[in-house]
């Protein structure tokens, strides 16, 4: 089976996560999310962008955090669950721990 990847103009991209402009170049600036090419007038996402940003904007509504905080919580979480999965890998090798 094929992988799909959906790609979003800059204007495609806000309407599509309810941000504007001026947060996408914020949040973008503080790598919460990269663009996924980059043309000569304008940038490019894919959807997993849209995700991390849809993410995003829920934790920012939930816990009232600016966009710096939201990147640091996002990073935070990111690293929680590799951690996670890298304890289950490890406890599967281990039975008994």
């Amino acid at each position: 089976m094929a992988n799909v990847t959906v790609t979003f103009t800059i204007t495609e991209f806000c309407l599509h996560t309810g941000i504007s402009e001026e947060e996408l170049n914020e949040i973008v600036g503080l790598g919460v999310v990269e663009p996924r090419e980059i043309q000569e007038t304008t940038w490019v996402f894919d959807d997993h962008a849209a995700i991390v940003v849809q993410r995003a904007v829920r934790l920012r509504h939930e816990l009232a955090l600016d966009w710096p905080g939201i990147a640091v919580a996002l990073t935070l979480m990111d690293d929680i669950a590799h951690l996670k999965q890298e304890t289950a890998c490890c406890a599967s090798g281990f039975p008994g721990l």
